[in-house]
């Protein structure tokens, strides 16, 4: 993937001005589902005025990815991702505007060592063992009963799945892409032969492609 984007072309929930310098830096991977952790920690939160301090922070070992090292200004932090500023013991989620902008809200400690990951697909591999693919890129050796579409809790001290978030009628959910990313409703009733959801927000109701809704909490 190219190391730089044109600024123009960078996808609609990046939070960024279309105005201003060529190109951006790129994420290294998805970007429709992230931001760089440069883009993040400079012009979202402003802890850092260039990209030289981006890199000098990171080099010193200030900054966390869901309770792991940061080695690369590029590396995309998904949707539902902490960020751990060492030095001020700060940690912000990932999340979406009403708008559908990627956004960064401040979380407190004892709930920065989760995230929800919704599953988008299943196998079966040799020995009978369950990988589960999730939309963030993870996967996971697990025998936890779930299906494809629901969501699951991932605990980043154990780094394994600690509870599951079924895709049912009542389930809290996000939508996180299309023309309603960024709204936060319940799932009222299913219509399966269009693979679409009727859900409930505050909005009012409206149906959306299952394919972009995720469990949440």
């Amino acid at each position: 993937m190219a190391q730089h984007l044109k600024r123009q072309n960078v996808p609609n929930k990046w939070p960024i001005s279309r105005k201003g310098t060529t190109f951006v830096v790129n994420a290294n991977f998805n970007p429709s589902m992230g931001m760089p952790i440069l883009i993040l920690l400079r012009d979202l939160l402003k802890v850092a005025q260039n990209r030289k301090e981006v890199k000098s922070a990171i080099h010193d070992k200030n900054i966390l990815l869901n309770n792991k090292l940061v080695i690369d200004d590029k590396h995309t932090a998904i949707l539902f991702d902490v960020i751990t500023l060492i030095p001020t013991k700060a940690n912000y989620r990932v999340e979406l505007t009403e708008k559908g902008k990627f956004t960064l809200n401040e979380i407190e400690p004892s709930k920065a060592d989760k995230k929800v990951a919704k599953i988008i697909n299943k196998k079966t591999l040799n020995g009978k063992k369950i990988q589960l693919n999730l939309l963030d890129g993870t996967n996971f050796l697990s025998d936890i009963e779930c299906k494809i579409n629901d969501s699951v809790l991932i605990d980043f001290k154990t780094r394994k799945i600690s509870k599951v978030l079924p895709l049912k009628e009542g389930a809290n959910i996000l939508v996180f892409e299309g023309k309603h990313a960024g709204k936060i409703g319940k799932i009222n009733k299913f219509v399966p032969e269009l693979k679409m959801a009727e859900i409930i927000t505050n909005n009012g109701k409206m149906n959306v492609l299952i394919k972009q809704l995720i469990v949440i909490e």
